[in-house]
């Protein structure tokens, strides 16, 4: 494998307008668990070895406030900071402690395009289960880019990422080996356009999705098999118009695999998936994944 300097998404906060019923729907009806709680932030974690996969902040209105990524190692961290700073990042918070219960040293940056990007090492694990139907981790996080290809040279030569495939509309870029950590959709504004959480099989996706479904929130677009990273599928949209995903059977990838360009990724008539058989991406689930702005920009 590649020494990548970011060796995983660990991550990301969003603010709510209703903390209560976020932490409510991320709970009772997604499946993750409280870790923590520190003024008006709740952490929340799945059951891999990460000691919060979510942050929820109380806000004015659903924004992405910020992604979260692991690095390598202690030099690793100091080195993507140098070149974060080269590379015309704001800086918001120098190296130093990190201010979350999970600890480990930090530094946040705000990239050209407008998302905040933390940067942790040695920040607290805790023993990681695989439980059925429940989320294990993060999967990936989708970021709207107006200018795509800039934003995916950021990623691959300031963050050391890879790009996997280019399809007609996203770029998929991996730091370990998951086809894809972040993925970047072409979009007329710049924002979150969805969070993916890991579950640890098809069948727990499909339970997952029938007990959102039972909760009263219907599938936005799936269940189905992506095409680049080959996973299954099921979007919704949470109660503040966040969209959320789960998926499983990530492919996972090496230095021999190939990558494919928008003229490989193309569907028959009517088709969006592999298996062909969900149902066209509900005009619901299509205005969230373009409404959610960074928080800041």
């Amino acid at each position: 494998m590649p020494d990548f300097p970011v060796t995983a998404l660990r991550s990301v906060e969003i603010s709510t307008p209703d903390l209560a019923g976020s932490v409510d729907f991320y709970t009772r009806v997604w499946g993750l668990t409280v870790a923590a709680e520190v003024d008006d932030k709740v952490f929340l974690s799945a059951t891999g070895d990460d000691f919060h996969v979510l942050e929820l902040k109380a806000g004015d209105k659903a924004e992405l406030r910020k992604t979260t990524f692991r690095a390598a190692s202690a030099d690793a961290l100091a080195a993507l900071l140098a070149r974060c700073r080269d590379a015309g990042c704001t800086v918001m918070r120098e190296l130093g402690p990190a201010d979350a219960p999970s600890g480990g040293q930090r530094f946040v940056v705000r990239e050209p395009q407008g998302a905040v990007l933390e940067f942790v090492h040695g920040d607290l694990r805790k023993p990681a289960k695989t439980v059925e139907n429940q989320v294990l981790r993060l999967a990936h996080v989708n970021i709207n880019s107006s200018e795509i290809e800039a934003l995916s040279s950021f990623y691959q030569d300031v963050l050391g990422f890879q790009l996997t495939d280019r399809s007609k509309m996203m770029a998929f870029l991996r730091c370990n080996d998951d086809h894809h950590a972040v993925v970047l959709a072409e979009a007329p504004v710049n924002g979150l356009n969805h969070i993916a959480f890991l579950m640890p099989d098809l069948e727990s996706v499909m339970r997952g999705s029938g007990r959102v479904v039972d909760h009263g929130y219907p599938i936005g677009w799936g269940v189905g098999r992506h095409g680049p990273g080959d996973n299954v599928f099921a979007y919704f949209v949470d109660p503040t118009g966040v969209v959320v995903e789960y998926t499983a059977e990530v492919l996972q990838v090496d230095d021999t695999y190939r990558v494919k360009g928008p003229d490989e990724w193309v569907w028959p008539p009517g088709r969006t998936d592999h298996w062909g058989i969900a149902a066209p991406k509900s005009e619901v689930c299509k205005k969230a994944q373009v409404s959610v702005g960074f928080a800041g920009a």
